[in-house]
Order: C-alpha cells, then structure tokens, then sequence
C-alpha cells in the first residue's frame, strides 16, 4: 500500500509520525510542503486546511498523526 505523508521539517508531530512509520518498517514518501508548492497544493485540495501532518495511505488521508488509525490501515 503506498504511504504519502505531507511534512515540514520543523512539525513536531510530522516527525513523530515518521519515526512510528520507520518503527514499524513502513516504507513512506515524505513530500517536505515548505518548499514543494505544489504537493502542499495538493494537500489542501485534499483536506481543505494547511495543517501538517497529513498522510494519505492507499485513499484513506488522515489528518494529524492519528497513530490507532495509522495502525488499523
């Protein structure tokens, strides 16, 4: 299942969520919206709000490091 998260360097959570995906042997694509304009479009296209962190697992997109929902996906 492909694993999309968008980050940026200096969120807290955003690196907490990557720190459980790589616990957990979870490969991910990290798309940094600081600096990648057009992924952070694509993020707010999605969720409607500029928040980070927001993964997008298989079609699931979770917004906020929801690790119980994380795990179920």
């Amino acid at each position: 299942m492909k694993v999309e998260i968008f980050s940026t360097p200096s969120c807290m959570y955003c690196n907490m969520m990557k720190a459980y995906l790589k616990q957990n042997n979870i490969e991910y694509i990290d798309y940094n919206v600081a600096e990648d304009h057009a992924r952070a479009k694509e993020m707010v296209e999605l969720t409607g709000q500029m928040g980070v962190p927001v993964s997008k697992i298989g079609e699931d997109v979770i917004i906020g490091f929801d690790q119980p929902r994380i795990a179920q996906l």
